[in-house]
């Protein structure tokens, strides 16, 4: 499999897999149709939990995204992030974090993400550990109109009693499924 930016500045730069199967790498007839449906994205803030490749950020920032924290807990993902970086010179707006996702969304004072993306290994229930942790400070880590996106086997989803993030859309391409979460936000704010 081979993985490449497919749109923006960095269009059609080739980018590293991380060695060995610790990752699942988005297809990226899936990774166009998640920009389809988030239409544009300059100017945004986004959070890739579970980074691997880092591709999905990747892909933001060449189509205009402001910043892009990338998070994952391999040696061999970080490293692989930082080479997809430089290659796509793509490194302005880009941090990379060597730490576990958990352990980062149990802080808190980072300013809220637009996106908040989470692909975490698969079968573990890790995506829904996440998504409750970002559930629970939902102000705190997305802004009013944020959006948390969940990528599954479909095989694992199952619907979740959460406080302030409501389920608005799924997709399924084959054995990928996107969840997309939104904020439920009073009128005031």
């Amino acid at each position: 499999m081979t993985a490449r930016v497919i749109s923006g500045k960095a269009k059609g730069r080739r980018l590293k897999l991380v060695p060995g199967d610790s990752t699942r790498p988005i297809m990226d007839r899936v990774k166009e149709s998640l920009f389809n449906i988030l239409g544009d994205v300059g100017g945004t803030r986004w959070l890739d939990l579970f980074a691997g490749t880092g591709q999905v950020g990747i892909e933001a920032l060449s189509r205009g995204a402001a910043e892009v924290v990338f998070i994952d807990k391999a040696r061999a993902a970080i490293q692989t992030i930082h080479d997809n970086l430089s290659h796509t010179r793509l490194t302005d707006g880009a941090r990379v974090i060597h730490t576990d996702a958990l352990a980062f969304l149990r802080q808190l004072g980072a300013p809220p993400f637009d996106v908040i993306y989470i692909a975490p290994p698969q079968y573990f229930e890790l995506w829904i550990t996440a998504l409750r942790a970002v559930d629970e400070a939902a102000s705190t880590w997305l802004t009013s109109d944020g959006v948390a996106i969940v990528q599954i086997d479909p095989r694992e989803f199952q619907d979740l009693a959460l406080v302030n993030l409501m389920l608005t859309d799924q997709r399924r391409y084959g054995n990928t499924m996107l969840c997309f979460y939104r904020r439920e936000t009073d009128e005031e704010e």
